[in-house]
């Protein structure tokens, strides 16, 4: 009998290496799924978002089996799977999509309508996402393979690029979608808020665009280090000069032309002071203040509905104190939501192999083991410069 292993969420702070049932071509709500497959996992990334659920800031249930970022090897193909066949090495949108709906033929997988019986939108691994098993783990059911997976065109070449190519289930995309719906171009002046993974992909990606000068804040000190090491213009966001002003010391003027949330609800106060307290609005509130007139702002970062750790009762259910009033006046736009990963990761798969983007040293990648999960999510909490990479089979160490 197969085994299987995977990371759950345990409580507040905490997760472990646990025994979990082997995978089945079965669907959560019990029927079969002849239309996927059973991968063994090559690399399951740490997201920020899945610390959000691990810090208890959602209302994500003990033992859930945590990942979303999964790329792996076809183990077994359902009787309906057409175009994948075992020993294929793939790359899984963190969408779980069925491909048939208006919104999947439309290309917004992230909002589908059929694989999540309360909301529109599924994910591996995530609360309230349809019940679907993360990847954190040894092996994996993937469903509507045909329609959700990369296929890469060359075993030996993606064994080769795996640190970058496993950047494509999320972290890529979704800062690249922060980047094109910011608007980024050539020439363009951006401003990403947060030094993390995301913020960083989402600046690697407007350098791709053709940025002329990409700015990248957060308060954490080793973060900017290395944001800044990777060729990107950083500003502290906890000193006590304004936001406005360090751009300005820049680019002798205090606005930029796109800018991108890469932080999320669990955003903190700008300043000495403000940084110690969390303030979920921020981070909207200073980039309404430091994008010129007419100009978009890209959300990648995380909102939720509802956030039990919330510090006032209106932000636990994802009302904002946001001013609107000041972004309608200088006739903003605003993207948000989940990122419709098959939207871009092929193109992006092809700016991997070809060398157009360096995305595992921009990050930080470090691969780790599946024991080592839980310090990984442990460094990660900490603020380490890092996106952690976790080898289940030890096969990319």
């Amino acid at each position: 009998m197969a085994t299987n292993r995977g990371v759950a969420y345990v409580g507040p702070g905490i997760v472990e290496v646990q025994s979990i049932p082997f995978p089945e071509l079965v669907a959560p709500n019990g029927k079969p799924a002849h239309h996927g497959v059973i991968l063994k996992v090559l690399s399951t990334n740490i997201c920020g978002s899945d610390q959000h659920m691990v810090r208890g800031r959602t209302t994500a249930p003990t033992g859930l089996i945590l990942g979303h970022e999964i790329t792996g090897e076809v183990l077994e193909a359902g009787r309906d799977v057409e175009f994948l066949k075992k020993g294929d090495i793939v790359s899984v949108p963190f969408n779980v999509a069925c491909g048939r709906c208006r919104t999947c033929k439309e290309q917004d997988t992230g909002v589908c309508l059929s694989v999540n019986p309360s909301r529109a939108g599924g994910a591996y691994g995530y609360v309230d996402m349809g019940g679907w098993i993360g990847g954190q783990a040894e092996y994996v059911m993937v469903p509507y393979a045909d329609f959700n997976l990369l296929k890469f065109p060359d075993r030996d070449q993606a064994l080769a690029k795996i640190r970058d190519l496993t950047c494509l289930s999320d972290i890529l995309p979704t800062g690249f979608h922060g980047a094109v719906t910011a608007g980024v171009g050539p020439g363009s002046t951006v401003y990403v808020a947060g030094a993390g993974p995301v913020g960083l992909a989402a600046a690697a990606s407007a350098r791709l665009l053709g940025a002329a000068v990409v700015i990248v804040g957060d308060l954490n000190p080793l973060r900017l280090a290395h944001a800044k090491s990777v060729g990107f213009e950083v500003v502290d966001v906890s000193s006590d000069t304004p936001l406005g002003e360090q751009i300005a010391a820049i680019l002798g003027t205090p606005e930029v032309d796109c800018a991108i949330d890469a932080v999320g609800f669990e955003a903190r106060g700008h300043g000495h002071s403000g940084s110690q307290v969390e303030a979920p609005a921020t981070v909207l509130n200073s980039l309404m203040d430091i994008t010129r007139v007419a100009g978009k702002i890209g959300i990648p970062g995380l909102y939720v509905t509802e956030d039990p750790g919330a510090s006032d009762k209106a932000a636990q259910h994802g009302s904002l104190s946001v001013r609107f009033g000041l972004g309608w006046a200088k006739s903003h736009s605003f993207f948000t939501g989940q990122t419709p990963v098959m939207k871009y990761n092929r193109a992006l798969m092809q700016a991997i192999l070809w060398d157009r983007i360096n995305i595992a040293d921009v990050v930080g990648v470090e691969v780790i083991s599946l024991d080592d999960a839980p310090r990984g999510y442990a460094d990660f909490d900490q603020g380490a410069p890092k996106k952690f990479v976790i080898d289940p089979h030890s096969q990319l160490r």
